[in-house]
């Protein structure tokens, strides 16, 4: 196996001969992976069955469903993205032409998790493929079936000083970010994007850092509370609750709490059945470090539903706990897995400045009826995206980018913002060679100092 250090070299090598500049180049590059995928698909669902325990649809319809839907609008739009962009240029300009250049930056690393270990390893792929960039590719230690698969599946279609994958752990992770990047995307937790940032400004390499928090889940008393329930628990337990975007905690007003739960309690055992922590169907906990920290976080408050588990499994069943305050340990870190803590509010200007006096979440979901209301917590609430009467469904959208604010990441992507965030806009104005206008140089003079400052107000 080469070293990390002579696969970035011969990356950076690779990248200075030009081949990833042309469109002919990268829409050949993604057809290659759309056909490595669907040709795979079946060895995935197994690999994420191994590593997730994910049913054929949830592994199916949230990872390589969605990867599948972003190589398609990518390589639909890709050429005009790739197109200069012709911009207004000033009258100081004239005469003149302006234009926004989309270069790649050169080599970019791609750093993944393990809970949706396809989605989020192809999909920052896809923007660095379609903006022009060589890659190396670091998949989660955690998810090595995977990671194992991912790899082989790259390799055959691509050299590796084009794309190479890199396996490992902890020591891989520190070679990888020990490396000058022209760009690092980082998928992960706030405490490991805070190294990857540390890491990237030895070298001032820019840096895209999609990281998590405790995302709110608030319920007014307007809300349809029957949908409401169906779609927080479908949110919330959903890969056993290790998204980055579920629903962390809920928080329901006090006048509709106890029926709210009455149906959330209905609809989990509706969607589960008596005993999802023994199911074939129902994803695991990645590792028994994990499982053993959510077990641990049960005596937080009552439990309504759920709190058991399975140590040999290694599932925990969906679990709602009431009665947790705001000092409770579940409420202390992102809890990432199937428990929800439940607490309340009498007014959405409290649960508004409850939301906003915590670090910025990645996502924040809202049930109401009341219009006005919706437009006050969008006008007044920071975080990186959501969904009003749903929970999860905004990040599926190539058209809309996908992204943290604050605490909760920096950058965003997903169609044409993952070509943006893999491309740097390169400004360039060209000035006529026929006219050359004598006002900006010295010696100053009065009647040059008077235009200008009727063209410059």
């Amino acid at each position: 196996m080469k070293a990390i250090e002579e696969i970035v070299r011969e990356q950076q090598e690779f990248f200075k001969k030009g081949k990833t500049y042309s469109y002919e180049f990268r829409k050949e590059q993604l057809d290659k992976l759309r056909t490595s995928i669907k040709s795979h698909e079946q060895e995935l669902l197994d690999a994420l069955k191994k590593d997730l325990n994910k049913p054929a649809f949830e592994a199916y319809g949230t990872e390589i469903g969605l990867v599948l839907d972003e190589l398609s609008f990518v390589r639909r739009h890709l050429k005009k993205w790739m197109k200069p962009e012709r911009v207004h240029t000033s009258l100081v300009n004239f005469p003149s032409k302006s234009r926004i250049f989309k270069d790649p930056y050169g080599v970019a690393l791609i750093m993944s998790p393990w809970n949706y270990p396809v989605l989020l390893t192809l999909d920052p792929l896809i923007g660095a493929i379609a903006a022009g960039n060589c890659a190396a590719v670091k998949p989660s230690n955690y998810s090595p079936n995977v990671s194992a698969l991912i790899k082989k599946m790259l390799e055959e279609i691509y050299p590796a000083e084009y794309v190479s994958v890199i396996e490992g752990g902890r020591e891989a992770n520190q070679s990888l970010l020990s490396q000058k990047f022209d760009y690092i995307f980082f998928t992960g937790s706030v405490k490991v994007g805070k190294l990857v940032m540390e890491s990237a400004s030895h070298n001032l390499t820019p840096v895209s850092l999609e990281l998590g928090g405790k995302s709110p889940c608030i319920v007014d008393e307007t809300a349809d509370l029957e949908l409401a329930a169906k779609r927080i628990v479908w949110g919330k337990y959903i890969n056993a609750g290790q998204t980055c975007v579920a629903p962390d905690y809920l928080l329901v007003h006090e006048k509709v709490k106890d029926e709210l739960l009455e149906k959330i309690v209905f609809t989990i055992k509706k969607f589960y059945g008596p005993a999802p922590q023994a199911s074939e169907s129902f994803p695991k906990i990645v590792n028994m470090k994990h499982y053993e920290r959510l077990m641990g976080l049960m005596g937080s408050g009552k439990v309504i539903i759920g709190g058991n588990g399975d140590a040999k499994r290694v599932q925990i069943a969906p679990t709602v706990l009431d009665e947790v305050s705001w000092d409770s340990p579940v409420m202390q870190e992102e809890i990432f897995g199937p428990i929800l803590p439940v607490l309340t509010f009498s007014s959405m200007k409290e649960a508004m400045e409850l939301v906003n006096d915590r670090p910025k979440p990645l996502a924040c979901y809202y049930f109401t009826r009341k219009s006005e209301r919706e437009r006050s917590l969008l006008q007044k609430v920071s975080f990186g995206g959501g969904c009003i009467n749903d929970t999860i469904m905004h990040l599926v959208s190539s058209h809309m980018p996908f992204g943290g604010v604050g605490n909760s990441g920096m950058g965003g992507y997903h169609g044409k913002d993952s070509f943006d965030t893999f491309s740097h806009r390169k400004s360039i104005l060209k000035k006529s060679s026929l006219i050359d206008m004598p006002l900006r140089y010295p010696p100053y003079k009065d009647l040059y100092f008077k235009m200008m400052k009727m063209i410059m107000k």
